[in-house]
């Protein structure tokens, strides 16, 4: 079943929440408290393969696994493959926006669908699914936002490129860790997870049209210790293969918006207007 979404409102959230629009295929019935939300955009045979690691070690056995696509042309999301590896849904954006609207789609779907937290992770099959079921652990001990980090101790850093981690290292963590008040080893990859407490509170107020790019993942590694959220970092395995660095972030001015939203990020621009924080 595919239909056209505009979400309404969770309960407990503001009014104004902003989402873009997206059709929903609805492949299994909601069967865990926990969702797994891969975001993904023309991935091919890299999403096929994450799904199929997924599959192998059962995570639809813990979370139900949501695929949120920003428009997809290369055919790799057939809803047969989906169903072969126990997907639970299909959302698609159709209005504006790249990951952070895609983010804002799949958190709606989520928190009107009743679930207690949310893990995200990339749908290029750089990172190890193994730790779902720790960052799950941790959400059910109170932890509001799990980070992914290839830097602490168990981690594993494979083939990073050398821009990307040393621009990671000496800038981009240390810059959150100093203005958010939490210290972040690995602050630019998207495999994370969030309570429904943090995704609802109107101090951070998530479902808004200013949050389109990679705005979320800075803004959220700032805003949520700032506001008293228990977070925490947890080792996982990133390896980007030999030769090839999949990620939509081209090597300049990807790299450049993305100093650019992490300024604007601890200079509090993305926090919520006065008038709607309570």
């Amino acid at each position: 079943m595919t239909t056209p979404i505009t979400p309404p409102c969770p309960a407990g959230h503001s009014e104004h929440r902003q989402v873009p629009t997206f059709t929903e295929t609805l492949l299994r019935s909601k069967r865990h408290d926990h969702a797994v939300v891969i975001p993904v955009i023309n991935e091919g045979e890299r999403v096929r393969a994450l799904l199929s690691r997924m599959e192998d070690i059962g995570i639809a056995d813990i979370a139900d696994v949501i695929v949120v696509d920003g428009g997809s042309t290369d055919g790799s999301l057939a809803e047969q493959l989906l169903r072969d590896h126990r997907v639970a849904a299909l959302l698609v954006k159709t209005g504006a926006g790249k990951l952070s609207a895609q983010l804002r789609c799949a958190y709606a779907f989520c928190l009107d669908g009743g679930y207690h937290g949310i893990v995200t992770i990339d749908g290029n099959n750089k990172d190890d699914p193994a730790p779902i079921a720790s960052f799950i652990d941790a959400m059910k001990q109170g932890v509001d936002f799990v980070q992914a980090s290839r830097f602490i101790a168990g981690g594993v850093a494979v083939n990073t490129p050398a821009a990307r981690h040393a621009a990671i290292r000496m800038l981009h963590a240390p810059l959150l860790s100093l203005f958010s008040g939490f210290k972040w080893t690995d602050t630019t990859q998207g495999f994370r997870a969030y309570s429904r407490a943090l995704l609802t509170d109107p101090r951070i107020d998530v479902f808004r049209d200013v949050f389109q790019g990679y705005e979320l993942l800075a803004y959220l590694s700032y805003r949520a210790p700032r506001l008293g959220f228990r977070c925490q970092e947890l080792p996982t395995a990133r390896r980007y293969p030999e030769g090839e660095v999949p990620t939509k972030i081209s090597s300049v001015r990807g790299n450049l918006q993305i100093l650019r939203v992490l300024l604007a990020a601890i200079a509090g621009r993305y926090n919520p207007p006065i008038g709607r924080q309570p």
